[in-house]
């Protein structure tokens, strides 16, 4: 479930529970059913949030250093890079 479903459900839920005059439909609770749709809704909306969080993000840093028997000179090689998927 992605934010925009997520949104769409809680809108639902709000019409279904605060705007719909009970009894409409006969035996169905349609305001029990407006707030399912809401918990639905945030539950969706958190867990879309967490899932779309970068979370740790996992960078190496490398610097090695060697003295190139030529010239003599010392030559410095820096890397970086992220591990992760």
């Amino acid at each position: 479930m992605r934010i925009g479903s997520s949104i769409f459900l809680i809108a639902l839920g709000a019409i279904l529970a605060w705007a719909v005059t009970p009894g409409l439909i006969p035996n169905v609770d349609l305001t029990l059913i407006g707030y399912i749709l809401m918990a639905v809704g945030v539950i969706g909306l958190i867990a879309s949030l967490v899932i779309a969080s970068p979370g740790r993000s996992r960078r190496v840093s490398e610097t090695r250093s060697v003295v190139d028997p030529n010239t003599g000179e010392r030559i410095t090689r820096n890397e970086s890079r992220d591990n992760g998927l």
